[in-house]
């Protein structure tokens, strides 16, 4: 086992869109939820709610149609787009996990890194027995753990306490730009995933996990400014 003189020693992973491209689901079922209620919602629209809890998301879709729905009507709604989402989420395999992802996964489990997931989905579980990604996972923390949504840093806090690391010794992984805030807010090391434009404010910007080591994780971090939140 190969030994890294560094200051990481744990890294935490987002879930959809990061390790495995599920939002073409999402995307569905909350676009079948619009049409329910009387309107219609498009895919740049969907891409805003990228890092919302599901209730968080359906405000905002809500508040796009101009519908008023009572908090218990919420629920079910909220419920009634899980249950899709879940059908959906049947033909999920390992095929649809993110190109690189498991080979990185490996590396950072075979080097002794201590590995978490924190997702603001309640199906992260699923998600992750459905593509054999579990294994990889020290630590899950997913939608029934959370209260708070993003940017706030509860999520990735979890992780690094169950994972007892301080946050200044875990790197966090995320494609959403309310997920990077969420993670300086917490004081840890960022890395997004996608694109520069998007994620301006990452430590540092990966388009995705084809080719990445460890080595290269940490020669990105070393030639990065250290950003303050």
């Amino acid at each position: 086992m190969t030994t890294y003189d560094q200051s990481f020693s744990g890294v935490i992973f987002n879930l959809d869109g990061v390790l495995v491209d599920t939002s073409v689901y999402h995307y569905a079922a909350w676009r079948r939820l619009a049409n329910e209620l009387g309107f219609d919602i498009n895919q740049q629209e969907h891409e805003t709610l990228r890092g919302l809890s599901r209730m968080a998301s359906l405000e905002k879709i809500l508040e796009w149609g101009n519908v008023y729905l009572t908090e218990a009507e919420k629920l079910h709604m909220s419920d009634v787009k899980n249950n899709w989402y879940k059908q959906l989420l049947v033909s999920v395999t390992p095929d649809h996990v993110l190109a690189g992802v498991v080979p990185f996964l490996t590396e950072l489990k075979g080097a002794g890194f201590k590995i978490g997931l924190s997702s603001a989905s309640k199906s992260a579980r699923m998600v992750l027995n459905s593509t054999h990604l579990t294994s990889f996972f020290d630590v899950i923390i997913d939608g029934h753990s959370t209260r708070k949504s993003k940017p706030d840093p509860e999520c990735f806090l979890m992780a690094s306490r169950e994972l007892g690391l301080l946050p200044t010794r875990c790197v966090v992984f995320e494609d959403s730009h309310l997920g990077v805030q969420a993670g300086l807010f917490g004081d840890f090391t960022v890395i997004g995933v996608g694109s520069s434009d998007y994620l301006t404010n990452a430590h540092a910007v990966i388009p995705n996990f084809e080719n990445l080591s460890i080595k290269n994780m940490l020669g990105i971090l070393a030639d990065t400014p250290v950003i303050s939140s």
